[in-house]
């Protein structure tokens, strides 16, 4: 069988496990089962027990609903889990929650309440929401565990000095004096002492195949043997006939369907980020998170129904069933058949457990939800005051009202960020202004905006740059309107947006656009100059180039303004850089001098990437050729001393040398036939490709082509004539098209080869240091293939082989 033991791509610890499908056939199932899921069942059945007994007795519910709930957990949502590997059962998550309904509805209705929160799982399942419950804000989510953590260690740490806990935090906290006072010290002990080896147990290697859970209350149980006032767990004689059933509750019904969907939300997102988390930990199937909804909501049916607590899916659980070696849902649902077990023929055990352990057990689980680290990582990414504010909320108050509170930060703390914007004026020169804008310019930085432009004298001349994400109506209106008094006073004033076209839009339309559109604007690191500098906000989307006044600024010392203002201070780090560690392109880059052919925009590259070569027709005369010696020169420059890795010969469509030789040549005497002299191989090499069949104008045109048929002859002989002669410039013109292609890749294919004329590029492609590669560019298609030099295919980078 193979294994795979990648990281995935989201990080985090894994463990190898067999691929999909292979646990099934490509091995043995009971082997499987054998060897890997029951040990990992029971290994979380250790686990789970402590657990479920101390969310139970931190509710408030009968000890049996923390065990029901992780028989259902196991059985039910195990077998129709979306994520084959997370374990469920009562979780920590949902102590706070529970603790008040059981308070203020009773037991027996909290359980109704759970099949309410089931079935509306259920709808959520099928509706396929999961994914949207995935979009609730990371900071809010761990600020609320934190929250409930905080709430959980302050509740237990009141049954570990020997008290009662309550639901709420601020109850336990007024309470702690009293039970201080009445502190009885053993029950601390044993607290203390299971809390002292869940904390230890991890650090000693050899002892760490026992969960540490177990071995403090192990270890604690023992203690409390024979000790008196110790409180103990306690179930029922007949487990069986102790289930308390669900009643339907007689309270306000929109204050239960409040209870309903608060415990559908909280389990249902518990539950995914647990699926996530533990996706993370394994590299076997992904978890369906539509479907994991659903055992969810099935499981937290089955477990209200039978008196049992709410069920989620629980990373501590799944994270040890994954460690320890789990394959398939087998290991979760045997957990809660070894639970029911226990529950059955083991009570008299169970009932040996001090409650302090438990309350240890559940402080350290509490403690560890206020996680540090996550902490530290939402202050550097400034996410901690939603994740404070949802954690205060639900300590001091409850959880809805904790996630309100840290929704409504964080939805404030977005807007900022969206509305957030920088206005930079300055005095270009005498009499002009430049107004630089960037960022979201909406109705709440309209103030900041007029004041800045009030601070420009009357009569100037004035551009203002939007560099622009979002402008609204209002921040609209106001720049308008400053621009309509500016210009009334003498002023002038251009809007030049570069990139979106958001104020242009809004002027032809009478409101701002909908979303973001570049609109006849490209980018400037690649638009031409008449594209972007005769641009004007008054054109319509479709507008045609506005004529160049006689007095207009020459369009490349414009350009040279745009550099020094924008991409200066960006490539000046970079440049500095290069000037001092001297050019080590890796590729020396043969192209046209064609204008259209731009080599750093097709190959997405920048300042020291290409050594590059332009000429007509991207020639590469042989060494041995007469005349022209720039070429050779920058050959050997770019093979000895920059010790290039790669030689690149760059044709592309629409050539104007190629078009010049199919048409026989330039006029002799000029320099550019002195030139081309050197593609008269290319255009042999591309006549001796030619093929009889696919000779030019071989059916468009003839004497059959010519004469009509039976059934044409009632057609004007004239029109007939004209059709034909049609067809035949139609014909010509593609049968050129065709060819003007072919010479071109024929002419790359040459080069190829000239190069291997020279020595110091023949030595080193021989010795392995230098590769040689051809490559044609389309303009229309905007699109580069491949060309091998010893056959006429162009191989394309994202598209099936083309025939030349």
């Amino acid at each position: 069988m193979n294994k795979r033991s990648e990281p995935r791509p989201h990080g985090g610890e894994h463990t190898t496990v067999d691929p999909p499908g292979e646990t099934a056939s490509s091995a043995s199932w009971p082997g499987v089962l054998l060897r890997h899921d029951l040990p990992a069942s029971l290994v979380v059945f250790l686990v789970a027990v402590p657990l479920s007994l101390g969310i139970a007795a931190a509710t408030g519910a009968p000890i049996m609903a923390g065990l029901i709930a992780a028989v259902v957990g196991g059985v039910v949502a195990g077998s129709l889990a979306g994520a084959p590997l997370q374990v469920s059962g009562p979780a920590a998550g949902l102590v706070v929650i529970v603790a008040g309904l059981i308070e203020q509805h009773g037991w027996p209705a909290t359980a109704a309440i759970t099949i309410g929160a089931g079935l509306l799982q259920l709808i959520f399942g099928i509706s396929k929401i999961a994914r949207f419950a995935l979009s609730l804000s990371p900071s809010v989510v761990h600020g609320m565990l934190a929250g409930i953590g905080v709430v959980i260690a302050i509740g237990q740490a009141q049954v570990l000095l020997g008290g009662q806990s309550h639901p709420e935090a601020r109850d336990n906290l007024a309470a702690m004096p009293e039970t201080l006072a009445r502190l009885h010290v053993p029950t601390l002990l044993i607290g203390l002492v299971a809390m002292a080896v869940l904390i230890g147990w991890p650090r000693l290697p050899r002892l760490r195949v026992i969960p540490a859970p177990l071995a403090a209350v192990t270890i604690a149980t023992v203690l409390a043997l024979g000790g008196s006032g110790i409180g103990t767990v306690s179930l029922p004689d007949d487990p069986l006939s102790a289930i308390s059933l669900p009643t339907l509750p007689d309270s306000n019904l929109l204050a239960i369907a409040a209870a309903v969907l608060t415990v559908a939300l909280v389990a249902s997102v518990e539950s995914l980020l647990s699926a996530v988390a533990v996706d993370r930990l394994h590299d076997g199937p992904r978890a369906d998170l539509d479907r994991e909804l659903l055992a969810q909501g099935s499981a937290n049916i089955a477990s209200g129904a039978l008196g049992g607590l709410p069920v989620t899916g629980v990373v501590v659980r799944s994270s040890t069933n994954v460690s320890a070696g789990a394959r398939t849902r087998a290991s979760s649902v045997l957990h809660g058949v070894w639970v029911a077990a226990a529950v059955l023929f083991l009570g008299g055990m169970l009932e040996m457990i001090p409650l302090a352990a438990l309350s240890a057990v559940l402080i350290v689980v509490g403690v560890k939800l206020v996680n540090g680290k996550q902490m530290r990582l939402l202050w550097r990414q400034r996410e901690f005051l939603p994740y404070a504010c949802t954690m205060a909320g639900v300590v001091g108050f409850d959880l809805v009202v904790g996630v309100f509170t840290g929704l409504a930060v964080a939805l404030a703390q977005t807007l900022i960020r969206l509305a957030r914007h920088t206005i930079q004026v300055a005095r270009v020169d005498d009499g002009q202004w430049r107004v630089n804008v960037d960022g979201s310019l909406v109705f709440l930085g309209i103030s900041a905006l007029i004041k800045k432009l009030r601070s420009i004298p009357p009569g100037e001349d004035v551009t203002i740059e939007l560099h622009l994400d979002c402008l609204d109506h209002g921040a609209f209106e106001a720049l308008r309107d400053w621009r309509t008094t500016y210009e009334q006073e003498g002023g002038t004033v251009r809007i030049d947006e570069i990139g979106a076209t958001w104020y242009r839009r809004a002027a032809q339309g009478g409101r701002p656009a909908s979303r973001r559109s570049s609109g006849v604007l490209a980018p400037r690191w690649f638009a031409p100059w008449q594209h972007w500098q005769r641009h004007r906000e008054h054109q319509p989307d479709t507008a045609s180039v506005i004529p160049e006044p006689r007095d207009a600024p020459d369009p490349m010392i414009v350009g040279l303004r745009e550099f020094e203002q924008r991409s200066a201070p960006l490539l000046r780090p970079l440049l500095a850089e290069l000037a001092e560690r001297g050019q080590r392109p890796a590729r020396l880059f043969v192209c046209c001098a064609d204008s259209r052919v731009v080599p750093n925009v097709i190959t997405t590259s920048g300042p020291g990437d290409l050594f590059t070569v332009r000429n007509v027709g991207n020639l590469v005369p042989p060494s041995y050729a007469v005349g022209d010696s720039s070429v050779g020169s920058a050959i050997e420059f770019a093979v000895e001393q920059l010790a290039v890795t790669s030689i690149v010969v760059c044709g592309h469509s629409h050539c104007g040398a190629m078009l010049a030789l199919l048409d026989g040549g330039p006029p002799e005497g000029s320099h550019l036939a002195e030139w081309l002299v050197h593609a008269e191989p290319s255009l042999r090499r591309f006549e001796e490709q030619q093929e009889p069949d696919l000779a030019p104008n071989s059916t468009a045109h003839g004497p059959a082509a010519a004469s009509p048929t039976h059934g044409d002859q009632g057609t004007d002989t004239a029109t007939l004539a004209a059709m034909s002669a049609t067809q035949h410039e139609l014909a010509s013109a593609e049968a050129q098209s065709t060819q003007w292609q072919r010479l071109a890749v024929a002419n790359v294919q040459q080069q190829l080869e000239n190069l291997m004329t020279y020595p110091v590029v023949r030595d080193a492609v021989l010795a392995g240091r230098l590769v040689l590669e051809g490559m044609y560019f389309d303009l229309i298609e905007a699109k580069v293939y491949l060309i091998d030099a010893d056959d006429d295919v162009l191989r394309s980078l994202s598209g099936p082989v083309v025939q030349v």
